[in-house]
C-alpha cells in the first residue's frame, strides 16, 4: 500500500494540471487581499452607522469556496488523465488489486486537498485581516484565534470536494463530464435550492455540501443562504457521506468493469 501511495503521489505531481489548479487556488488569495484593500478604503469613507453593514467574512470565505472547485477539478483529473494518456493499463499492471489502487489514489488526493484547503483557508482568514489593519469591521472585532476553527472546517471541506471529484472522474472516465458534475454540485444546485419556497430552501439547503462547513463550525450558519437546520454532528455525517459514498460507488464500479 505504501508503494501504491508513493506511485500515486508521483503521478499526481507529474500532471501539469495539478500545478495549474493549485496555482489558481493559491493566487485567488492575492485577489482577495486586493479586494480587501478596496473594502478598507470604502470603510474609511463610511459613517459609523454605515460601517455596521460592511462585513469582511463574506470575502474571506470565498478563498476556500474557490479552492473547493480547484481541488475538485484536480481530483477528477487525477483519474481521467490516466484514461486520456493510457496510463491506466500500466497502473493496473503495477497494482493489480483495484481496490488498493483506488484507496491509494484517494489517500493522495485527500492529503493534497486537505493541505491545500487548510493553507488557502487560513491565508484567506489572515490575509484580509492584515490588509484592513486596525479597522474594526463589524465581524472582525474578536480575536483571530476565535475565527481559525471555523476556517479549519472550511479547509477540511476542500478535501471532501477533492475526493468527490476523484469519485466522479472514476465513474465517468471523462474530464468534461466529471468537471461538469462538480460544478453542478459546487454552485448550480445550491443556487437552485436557494430559490425554493420556504421552508424547503433551508431544509434542502442544509444538506448541500457548500453549506455544511458553516453548520459544523456554527460560524455564520444563521446567515448562510444554504440554511442552518442540521446540528453539527449530523452535518459532519453528511459531509463524510459526500466523500465516502461516491468513492465507494466509484470503487465498486471500477473493480467490475474493464479498464
Amino acid at each position: 500500500m505504501i508503494d501504491a501511495v508513493a506511485a500515486e503521489w508521483w503521478k499526481l505531481r507529474s500532471v501539469r494540471s495539478t500545478r495549474w489548479t493549485l496555482s489558481v487556488a493559491g493566487s485567488f488569495v492575492l485577489v482577495l487581499m486586493l479586494i480587501a484593500v478596496q473594502e478598507a478604503r470604502i470603510w474609511d469613507g463610511l459613517t459609523v452607522q454605515e460601517r455596521e453593514d460592511l462585513p469582511l467574512r463574506p470575502l474571506q470565505v470565498m478563498g476556500p469556496w474557490v479552492a473547493s472547485l480547484c481541488l475538485a477539478v484536480l481530483g477528477a483529473l487525477s483519474a481521467t488523465s490516466e484514461y486520456r494518456s493510457g496510463m491506466i493499463a500500466t497502473s493496473l499492471i503495477a497494482v493489480p488489486r483495484r481496490g488498493r489502487f483506488v484507496a491509494a489514489k484517494a489517500v493522495v488526493v485527500a492529503a493534497v486537498g486537505l493541505a491545500a484547503g487548510e493553507a488557502v483557508a487560513f491565508a484567506s482568514c489572515l490575509g484580509p485581516r492584515l490588509v484592513i489593519g486596525g479597522r474594526s469591521f463589524v465581524d472582525q472585532e474578536g480575536s483571530v484565534f476565535h475565527d481559525l476553527p471555523a476556517f479549519a472546517v472550511e479547509g477540511a471541506a476542500v478535501a471532501v470536494f477533492a475526493l468527490l471529484g476523484l469519485a466522479l472522474g472514476l465513474l465517468t472516465r471523462s474530464a468534461a463530464g466529471a468537471i461538469t458534475a462538480v460544478v453542478l454540485l459546487w454552485h448550480v444546485l445550491p443556487l437552485l435550492v436557494f430559490h425554493l419556497p420556504e421552508p424547503w430552501n433551508a431544509r434542502v439547503g442544509s444538506v448541500m455540501l457548500s453549506g455544511l462547513a458553516s453548520e459544523i463550525s456554527g460560524a455564520g450558519a444563521g446567515d448562510s443562504i444554504y440554511g442552518g437546520v442540521l446540528p453539527a454532528p449530523a452535518a459532519v455525517a453528511v459531509m463524510l457521506a459526500y466523500a465516502l459514498v461516491p468513492l465507494a460507488a466509484a470503487a465498486f464500479a471500477f473493480t467490475r468493469r474493464d479498464a
